[in-house]
C-alpha cells in the first residue's frame, strides 16, 4: 500500500511539474514573439538609416579627394620630393572610404 501511495505522489508531482513547465513555455513563446518583432523593427530601422549614411560617406570621400588633389598639386608646385608618396596616401584613403561603403552595402543589404 505504501508503494502505491509513493507512485501516486510521484505521478502527481510529475503532472504538476509538466503543467508548470508547459505554462512557462507558453509564456516564453509570447516573449519570443515580442523579441522577434523588436529585432525585425530594429533591422528595418538600421536599413533605413544606412542608405543616407552611405551617401554621406561618398560625400566625405569626394571632399577628401578634392582636398588631397589640392595638397598634391601644391607639393608638386613647391618641388617636394615626396609627391608620389602623398598621392598614394590620399588616393588610398579615398579608395578605402569608397570600398568600405560599397562592401557594407553588399554584405548587409543584399536584395534577395
Amino acid at each position: 500500500m505504501k508503494r502505491i501511495t509513493t507512485v501516486w505522489r510521484g505521478l502527481l508531482l510529475l503532472a504538476l511539474t509538466t503543467s508548470s513547465t508547459f505554462a512557462q513555455v507558453v509564456n516564453q513563446t509570447k516573449g519570443i514573439g515580442a523579441g522577434v518583432q523588436v529585432l525585425t523593427q530594429t533591422t528595418k530601422d538600421l536599413q533605413d538609416y544606412f542608405r543616407p549614411m552611405t551617401t554621406v560617406m561618398y560625400v566625405i570621400a569626394a571632399i577628401v579627394g578634392i582636398f588631397g588633389a589640392f595638397r598634391i598639386y601644391s607639393k608638386m608646385q613647391a618641388g617636394d620630393q615626396d609627391v608620389q608618396k602623398s598621392a598614394v596616401n590620399w588616393g588610398g584613403s579615398v579608395l578605402f572610404l569608397l570600398a568600405f561603403a560599397a562592401i557594407l552595402e553588399a554584405v548587409f543589404f543584399q536584395t534577395p
